[in-house]
């Protein structure tokens, strides 16, 4: 009992940090010791033995990714690429569809492997100005940046280059566009859901008497944090109305130079790779199948920076240089991740994990919401989608994919419905997105969160629980 107070009191004390503002690099190592000394195992020989090595693998495996990624998300952003595409794609569905213009701006760079962070930046100036000219409230803005950037596009979305969606692959066997279908269909459900809820919402405010400005219950408006800040940010970056739909397809060539290679590497290039060579000692006896996952979308990020850096031959020199300031924009959201892994990696060494497993496992005889449940729960307990997804591989992947074969469950639905399921409990407030997102919005939590949980916690829960009983009634829909 005293060892399970421990892994509880740790998991608190992870949340309640987190959540406070502290980075979990710092605060994972520490919640680790307090579940290592109620447990009365090794301190030391636990933090070197299994922390670090946890820690260390998931950098390993996946810091090519997170590197790559920060890159693009840098390039897009100061070549102006980023704002092109917004342009584009506001001058498509006209500046009065603000709500949609933005999420589907955020999502569009979301799926081309720009990171949540990057994305926030680069989409608040330019929604901050459709928002205020178009009176819809400002704290709507969080949560349809957030329906964009860490739900759908993130997981559900077959092909997209985020590591939410590159875990999977090494335990399945799968590659990045696993179950299209079943991604597809829940994709465009979560999207609808969220459209719909921010738009009543819009409704209900505006009936209300609120337009740009957030109101108190007596029709004052609040004075947020960063308000003043966001209208500096919207002067200074007016809302920009491109003469014809050039600005648009800039922006988006290269993105789609990450999906085309993707799927061209998936579904083409690999299959006349001869990888043989991956079988031996020295290349950690492992095959093309298990490492797909992570290489096609790393090239595609890579063949993308090159296309950007060629697209602007007179700043090539300028863009060589950002290189460097991209790729520390990869440290922090990587090593955090792989803190967390190494907290999930000790927790799994303790001997009460055994217990805790066992339980997970006997959640359901289904492999999928046994899946679904642990991956969301440990999402949660951790914030991280990418860190909760990880810890649940490393500590049940083998178990869900030798389960799931077992049930005759395809292993590309698991891979799909697994992701999914990182991106639900993991919006909770001490979320670092979801914070990151708050403050550039220059909202706070008690404004806006209550909208940024329907759109980022209940729609895709709900929409997993629906996609989950419409795959029982249609088997091959994955």
């Amino acid at each position: 009992m005293i060892s399970f107070a421990g892994v509880v009191a740790s998991l608190a004390f992870l949340v309640v940090f987190a959540y406070r503002g502290h980075s979990v690099v710092v605060v994972a190592p520490i919640a680790s010791l307090i579940a290592v000394i109620t447990s009365g195992v090794p301190i030391m020989g636990t933090y070197t033995q299994i922390f670090m090595p946890a820690l260390a693998g998931f950098i390993g495996k996946y810091f090519p990714l997170f590197l790559f990624g920060a890159i693009f998300g840098y390039l897009m952003t100061s070549t102006g690429l980023a704002r092109y595409l917004a342009h584009g794609i506001t001058a498509l569905f006209g500046a009065k569809r603000a709500l949609i213009a933005t999420v589907v701006a955020t999502a569009l760079l979301t799926y081309g492997g720009v990171s949540a962070w990057v994305v926030a930046f680069t989409i608040v100036p330019i929604a901050t100005a459709l928002f205020q000219e178009n009176e819809i409230p400002h704290r709507l803005m969080p949560a349809a940046i957030a329906l964009g950037t860490i739900t759908f596009a993130l997981a559900a979305l077959p092909g997209s280059p985020q590591i939410h969606n590159a875990i999977p692959t090494s335990y399945f066997g799968t590659n990045t566009y696993a179950a299209p279908v079943f991604g597809l269909l829940a994709a465009a459900i979560m999207f609808c859901a969220g459209i719909a809820w921010l738009q009543w919402r819009a409704r209900r405010l505006r009936a209300g008497g609120e337009a740009f400005a957030p109101r108190d219950a007596h029709g004052n408006i609040i004075e947020t944090p960063l308000a003043q800040q966001a209208e500096e940010i919207a002067v200074a970056t007016p809302l920009k109305q491109p003469s014809t739909a050039v600005q648009g397809l800039l922006g988006l060539l290269p993105i789609a130079v990450v999906i085309g290679v993707n799927f061209s590497i998936v579904y083409g290039f690999s299959k006349h790779w001869d990888a043989a060579y991956l079988a031996e000692e020295k290349y950690g006896e492992t095959s093309l199948g298990a490492l797909l996952g992570v290489w096609s979308p790393t090239i595609a990020l890579a063949l993308a920076v090159v296309v950007i850096i060629a697209m602007f031959p007179s700043r090539v020199r300028e863009s060589l240089s950002e290189l460097s300031e991209g790729a520390k924009n990869a440290i922090v959201p990587c090593f955090t991740t792989a803190s967390e892994v190494g907290y999930g990696a000790v927790i799994a060494a303790l001997a009460i994990f055994a217990f805790i497993k066992d339980n997970m496992l006997g959640i359901s005889d289904n492999a999928l919401v046994v899946s679904t449940v642990s991956t969301a729960v440990i999402s949660g307990i951790t914030g991280s989608s990418s860190g909760g997804l990880s810890i649940t591989m490393q500590t049940l992947g083998e178990q869900l994919a030798q389960l799931a074969s077992e049930q005759g469950i395809s292993l590309e639905l698991m891979h799909r419905v697994t992701a999914m399921a990182s991106v639900s409990f993991d919006s909770l407030p001490h979320n670092g997105a979801v914070l990151t997102m708050l403050l550039v919005c220059g909202m706070t939590h008690k404004l806006a969160y209550k909208d940024v949980a329907m759109v980022t916690v209940a729609i895709p829960l709900a929409t997993l629980a629906f996609m989950l009983g419409l795959a029982a009634l249609v088997p091959g829909l994955a």
